[in-house]
């Protein structure tokens, strides 16, 4: 392997329909990327591997042959080649059509979720949620800025909730949290390394755990006892859409009124959390 790439310049296809003599496994992966290529922005690196009948370390051997540094490099230099200016016959792209756009994800993010979001998985995380002595919410990126909304709201609730945008904090509250804690994990991709770290030191210590993802085939479902599934998964470089947003918060919004309907003193907690703050708006 040689220099590593600027995954921004593009390159991938280029560099994968050179190779002519790879090992059968990554063989396979690379002729699925190339008769796929639009669908494999939107795989995970497991989705990926079960789709070319070969391992994720295949995977990942075959984006460093190619010059990257690991399957997210790739994928975003695979975006850069296959990226197109959002134009149609010439004409320029009016206001008007980027709202009706932006509109029409945004309803398509909503019905997908609720072709894929399983109710009993919201019931049996919002069981453990409610009983849950200390919660910590956490993620990374356009995930963790969710995280933070998320433990706002669930403080309105009376939980004891906490997060932090600092990883390794994130990992040491984990490790300390008491044996009838909770850890919500949020992760789009379900393979965001320090997400699928705080999760498995819960997991280890047999915590509730809770993953929020829009990928059901990656690492951190592996590590949740409870799964709850959004749609609209994005390409590498439409990070924090608006429509993966919405999915996410959908999801979010009936963990929470879920949550609000069994826990005992919710409703009293609104209120008194709602009086705190009253004097801080004119």
């Amino acid at each position: 392997m040689g220099a590593v790439l600027n995954p921004a310049q593009g390159g991938a296809l280029v560099r994968l329909r050179a190779q002519d003599r790879l090992p059968p496994a990554l063989a396979r992966i690379g002729a699925r990327i190339l008769e796929h290529p639009q669908g494999v922005l939107l795989q995970s690196v497991t989705e990926l591997s079960l789709a070319a009948h070969a391992g994720e370390a295949s995977v990942i051997r075959l984006c460093r042959e190619l010059g990257f540094k690991g399957f997210q490099d790739f994928k975003l230099a695979l975006a850069a080649d296959l990226a197109v200016t959002p134009q149609e016959d010439g004409d320029p792209v009016s206001a008007h059509g980027i709202l009706a756009r932006s509109a029409q994800l945004a309803h398509g993010a909503v019905t997908d979720t609720l072709k894929v979001l399983d109710p009993q998985a919201l019931e049996r995380a919002a069981e453990a949620l409610s009983g849950a002595s200390q919660v910590l919410v956490t993620g990374q990126g356009a995930s963790g800025v969710t995280a933070q909304d998320y433990a706002y709201k669930l403080l309105r609730l009376g939980l004891n909730v906490t997060t932090t945008a600092d990883p390794h904090l994130a990992a040491m509250l984990a490790a300390t949290l008491p044996a009838d804690g909770a850890v919500i994990g949020i992760t789009r991709s379900g393979s965001t390394i320090d997400t699928v770290h705080v999760l498995r030191i819960a997991c280890e210590r047999h915590l509730h755990t809770i993953a929020v993802t829009q990928r059901p085939l990656s690492p951190v479902t592996a590590l949740a006892g409870v799964v709850l599934h959004s749609a609209r998964p994005e390409g590498p470089l439409a990070g924090g859409s608006v429509a993966s947003k919405i999915s996410e918060m959908l999801v979010l919004e009936a963990l929470f009124t879920l949550i609000a309907t069994r826990r005992p003193g919710a409703e009293d907690a609104v209120s008194s959390t709602a009086a705190a703050v009253v004097e801080k708006s004119f």
